[in-house]
């Protein structure tokens, strides 16, 4: 009862017009004389009126729809006396608008799970020094920072916090498309979105729900629900022509046979409902898909234009490399020994928010050695951190840095095309560097190729890094058109000059934010990436993975084929039903019926925008810490040393090490060959 009570509400001038038609029909079988052509008439002219209203509108302000030859053409068979394939019309009208709302549901299925799934309330756990859970309720936008709640199981992570309890799992599979449960440790950072394992936790929030990685992915996915903008202009493109070629079929009809009943037979299967269906369906097919494959695109105007990319340009780290630099090598300096540089380095680390930081105490975690913890701590914003080690003063940094702490030389190693120096002191002594890269993704050649290999004329890289370090990472992902030291106005202008049109930028980082908003299509890297680069894309890759990009290229170009096919699907199969009704072989109620039959065919064709081959890539391990910037940028131009205000910063000793990131960049002057 209650899903036909739905179904009335969603669908009232469908049900409107098949109790009028049972009406119709029971008039008829009991020989009510003209009564049931009264009622057929009546309520086919309401609805020629009720469109009528919204044609005159649409001419009014220059734009020819579809509708023009549906209201024609049930003028033509009211004037012709043939009331019940008019009652017919308008069936099709209303059941199309059904039909097209159920495909669009079918369709949209993987978007509308996300926006069901948004957390709306959070437990904040009333005392949290106690040893108890007692909570209270508070609705996700009041969380705070610092707030501690209690995370059931089953229950998804309102916002993103860190994890309070010994241990926990996570199923990440809807942030990062890892299918297997995550197992978390204390100090871990925890995505909002995530869904709790079988035991309660404690987290505490690090972010408000608006800045979270959840709530901006739900933001997004409902940008992209709103957009119809190409649907419009698919259709638009046949309208004109389209409503042109029938009326002249059913004019020269009508003139050659004599018959305008025969005007009225033509345009009962001109009727443009696969015109009108099939695009939406498509374009929110493809939306759907692409958000199952881990990007969110904003609109179907934005796969529209994937489908069309000739020009792609790409930042370098985070985007073509990992972002995440890995230890490469430890050269101490006597007394030292490899082992010890490095755990004082990472133990100091600890105390520091920075991606090179993430990468030392990773390298640290790989070799099975256990960290100090300090009794202070004070990390100096892009510069780097001093930290009180088992008695021994540690200081961790950048060479100018660490050399205004030591007595002596600070000898700089000789630095590969891509490679950064963390440099170390302890208790006043120059002790070693600790050298680290961040590698190339294991998708970037393979996705470069793809690209050419699928219509892309032009492919570029734009960094704000070093001139030789881009060079050595384009060679090795196959670009020969390489811009560096780039500031982000260099960028913009930059994609502006790149041809042939359109040109996709591909980013991740705050100073990628600007040509990401500038690019005919702009792609953010926004597993981790920072929120205005999401912001200004077009869509957003929500995992960690370089080969969703062509993934999205392949989705929009297989969604606008569908589309397009679909369309001239149901073009073709009305055409052809026309020229046969100038025969006079097809009624006018038969081909009001035979019409329902092209609209299904149309709309189940374009469901299949859901489906279709994809690219698949190879990916290895992604290195460790969060996301960075342009690693060695000489001008500091992407960001500096994260974690305080410029100057210097006490950093807490108490608690959990951070292993998050929060900002983008590198240090600045970090030297790189």
């Amino acid at each position: 009862m209650t899903r036909l009570v739905n179904g009335v509400r969603r669908y009232p001038l469908l049900v409107a017009t098949l109790a009028v038609g049972l009406v119709v029909l029971a008039l008829a079988v009991a020989d009510a004389g003209p009564a049931s052509r009264w009622v057929a008439t009546a309520w086919v002219v309401a609805m020629i009126a009720w469109n009528g209203v919204d044609m005159v509108r649409q001419l009014l302000a220059r734009h020819v729809g579809l509708d023009v030859l549906a209201l024609v053409a049930m003028i033509a068979t009211l004037a012709v006396g043939e009331h019940v394939a008019a009652l017919l019309i308008v069936l099709m009208l209303t059941g199309g608008e059904a039909l097209e709302d159920y495909a669009e549901r079918r369709a949209a299925r993987e978007l509308t799970s996300l926006l069901d799934r948004s957390p709306q309330v959070a437990h904040v756990v009333v005392d949290p020094e106690a040893g108890d859970d007692g909570t209270r309720d508070v609705p996700v936008a009041e969380v705070a920072v610092g707030d501690v709640l209690l995370v059931r199981p089953a229950e998804v992570v309102p916002v993103d916090c860190d994890l309070l309890s010994p241990a926990g799992e996570l199923d990440e599979s809807s942030l990062t498309g890892e299918p297997l449960p995550v197992p978390v440790t204390a100090g871990a950072a925890v995505l909002s979105g995530s869904v709790n394992g079988t035991q309660a936790v404690r987290v505490r929030a690090t972010r408000v729900a608006a800045d979270s990685q959840y709530q901006q992915i739900v933001a997004l996915v409902a940008q992209a629900q709103s957009s119809r903008a190409p649907v419009v202009r698919l259709a638009d493109r046949f309208a004109v022509p389209f409503t042109a070629v029938s009326l002249l079929i059913a004019g020269v009809a009508w003139w050659v046979s004599g018959e305008p009943t025969r005007f009225a037979e033509v345009l009962v299967l001109a009727t443009p409902c696969p015109l009108l269906i099939a695009a939406p369906v498509a374009f929110l097919g493809g939306l759907s898909r692409s958000a199952r494959q881990g990007v969110i695109v904003k609109g179907g105007a934005v796969l529209e234009r994937l489908a069309r990319v000739r020009a792609v340009a790409f930042d370098k780290t985070g985007t073509l490399t990992y972002g995440r630099p890995a230890l490469e090598a430890v050269v101490p300096a006597a007394p030292l020994g490899d082992d010890e540089l490095l755990r004082l380095a990472a133990s100091a680390e600890q105390y520091s928010t920075h991606v090179l930081a993430a990468g030392i105490r990773e390298a640290a975690a790989h070799r099975g050695l256990s960290l100090l913890a300090a009794t202070e701590a004070r990390e100096v914003a892009t510069n780097g951190v001093s930290a009180r080690i088992d008695g021994r003063t540690v200081v961790v940094g950048k060479r100018g840095f660490v050399a205004g702490v030591v007595t002596g030389d600070v000898e700089p190693p000789v630095l590969a095309p891509g490679q950064v120096a963390a440099y170390v002191a302890v208790d006043g002594r120059f002790a070693g560097v600790l050298v680290l890269a961040d590698d190339v993704r294991a998708e970037s050649a393979p996705v470069v190729s793809w690209l050419r290999g699928h219509g892309v004329a032009k492919v570029a890289m734009l960094t704000g890094d070093a001139g030789a370090t881009a060079r050595a990472i384009a060679e090795r992902v196959g670009i020969t058109q390489v811009h560096a030291d780039l500031l982000p106005a260099d960028k913009v202008r930059l994609c502006a000059e790149l041809s042939p049109r359109p040109v996709m930028m591909v980013g991740d980082g705050v100073n990628d934010a600007p040509v990401l908003a500038a690019a005919d299509v702009g792609v953010a890297m926004g597993a981790r990436g920072a929120t205005a680069a999401g912001e200004a894309a077009d869509a957003v890759v929500l995992q960690d993975d370089l080969g969703k990009v062509p993934v999205a290229v392949a989705i929009g170009q297989q969604t606008v084929r569908v589309a397009l096919t679909a369309i001239w699907i149901g073009i073709g199969l009305s055409l052809g039903l026309m020229l046969v009704a100038t025969t006079g072989a097809i009624p006018a109620v038969a081909g009001a019926l035979t019409q329902e039959l092209v609209d299904l065919a149309a709309i189940l064709y374009a469901l299949r925008a859901l489906g279709g081959a994809l690219p698949a890539f190879p990916r290895v391990g992604a290195g460790a810490g969060g996301l960075a910037g342009e690693a060695g940028d000489p001008a500091g131009r992407a960001g500096g040393r994260v974690g305080g205000a410029p100057g210097s910063a006490d950093v807490p000793v108490a608690g959990a090490p951070v292993g998050s990131v929060v900002g983008t960049g590198a240090r600045p002057g970090m030297p790189v060959a």
